[in-house]
C-alpha cells in the first residue's frame, strides 16, 4: 500500500511548528506516526535513509511518515560562537525532508526546557504522549536528553514501555566515507563541491535574491546574477560550474559559471566583501530582485588577479566553455 492509497492521509505535506502546535494545526492527533528524528541539516544521503525507512514502516501500518527536527541546532544552543554553519536553511531543509517522504515535517523549537528535559521524560512526554509516535527511526550514533545521556538502548527500554518500535539505521557510507553534514561541510569549505555531492546526493546549493551589483559583468560583455544569500555556507572563494534557476516561477534550470570572490583584478576599486556572481548561459531576461537557486557542480580554478582586463575576459571566456561541457 503506497501512502497516496493509505486512508485518511493528507495529501497536503503539513509543517507543523513545536509539538504543542499539532492539534491546532491539524484538528487531531498524528495518526499512528512512524517518525524519523534528527537534526537533518543537509538532508543527505544518511538522512535520507531515515524518511525512507520511517516510509517503509507507515506503509505497513497505514500511519503518517513524521519527521521530527529542531531549531536552533542544539550545537548553536549551547556554544552559538562555536556552532558550525548550516548547510541548509530551516526553510529549504522542511522542502527537502518533504521531497524525501516526510507527511508532516515537525519542527521542534530547541530551548531551554528541551535542554533540561531527561532523557526518559522525552520518550515519554515528547515521543509517546505528545506526539503519540507508533515506530521512531534514528541514525545509529542517535544521542538526545539532558547531558546527551539517552542513547540507543534506553530509548528502546523505554519507547517500549509506551508501545513505541524502534529502527536504527546503520551509517550510510558513499565511496567509502560515512554520509555526514560534518564532511560534507568540510568539502563544501575547501571548494570540493564534487564530494559533496556524493555525499548529498545532489548538488551543494545556495538560494538567495538578485540584487544589483558593480555591473562590471555588463561592461565585459558578460552579465552576471549578484546573489544576496540567504544562508550561512559558501565554499571556498573560486570559479565553478554549475547550474542556476529561479525558486518561484519558471523552474528550467540553466547553466550558469560561478564566481565567489572580491574581483581581485579590480580590488584597487574596492570590494570589501565577498560577491556570488552568477553568468546563466543562454538566458534572456531581467533577475532583479528575483529569488534564485544555485548549484555547484565541479571547481573549475581559485580566484586570480590579471595584469590587463583583457586577460580576465579570455580567462572568462574558457571558464565559460568548461561550464558548457560540464553542465549542458
Amino acid at each position: 500500500m503506497t501512502k497516496q492509497d493509505r486512508p485518511g492521509i493528507p495529501k497536503e505535506v503539513q509543517t507543523i511548528r513545536g509539538r504543542r502546535g499539532i492539534i491546532p494545526a491539524l484538528g487531531r492527533r498524528l495518526r499512528l506516526p512512524a517518525v524519523a528524528i534528527g537534526n537533518f541539516d543537509g538532508v543527505h544521503l544518511g538522512h535520507r535513509a531515515l524518511l525512507a525507512e520511517a516510509n517503509r514502516v507507515a506503509s505497513s501500518s497505514g500511519g503518517e511518515i513524521v519527521a521530527l527536527t529542531f531549531d536552533p541546532h542544539p550545537a548553536r544552543f549551547f556554544a552559538p560562537a562555536l556552532a558550525p554553519p548550516m548547510l541548509t536553511t530551516l526553510d529549504r531543509r522542511v522542502e527537502l525532508l518533504q521531497q524525501a517522504g516526510a507527511e508532516v515535517v515537525l519542527v521542534e523549537p530547541f530551548t531551554a526546557e528541551l535542554a533540561c528535559m531527561d532523557a526518559e521524560a522525552f520518550v515519554e512526554q515528547v515521543l509517546a504522549t505528545e506526539i503519540g509516535a507508533l515506530h521512531v527511526v534514528v541514525g545509529a550514533d542517535f544521542s538526545f536528553g539532558k547531558d546527551r545521556r539517552g542513547n540507543i538502548e534506553l530509548l528502546r527500554t523505554v519507547g517500549a514501555r509506551f508501545g513505541i518500535g524502534l529502527t536504527v539505521v546503520p551509517q550510510v557510507t558513499a565511496n567509502g566515507l560515512t554520509c555526514s553534514s560534518t564532511k560534507i561541510r568540510e568539502f563544501v569549505l575547501e571548494g570540493r563541491v564534487e564530494g559533496a555531492r556524493m555525499l548529498l546526493g545532489r548538488d551543494f546549493e545556495i538560494d538567495g535574491k538578485v540584487v544589483r551589483g558593480f555591473g562590471r559583468g555588463r561592461t565585459l560583455g558578460v552579465p552576471t546574477a549578484n546573489l544576496a544569500q540567504d544562508g550561512e555556507m559558501l565554499p571556498k572563494p573560486g570559479v565553478y560550474a554549475g547550474r542556476a534557476r529561479r525558486i518561484d516561477g519558471d523552474p528550467t534550470w540553466f547553466a550558469a559559471a560561478i564566481s565567489i570572490g572580491n574581483n581581485p583584478t579590480f580590488a584597487d576599486k574596492g570590494d570589501p566583501q565577498l560577491l556570488i556572481e552568477a553568468h546563466l548561459l543562454d538566458f534572456q531576461g531581467d533577475l532583479y530582485d528575483v529569488r534564485v537557486r544555485l548549484a555547484f557542480a565541479a571547481h573549475l580554478r581559485g580566484q586570480r588577479r590579471y595584469a590587463a582586463v583583457a586577460d580576465l575576459v579570455a580567462e572568462i571566456q574558457r571558464d565559460i566553455a568548461q561550464v558548457r561541457e560540464i553542465c549542458t
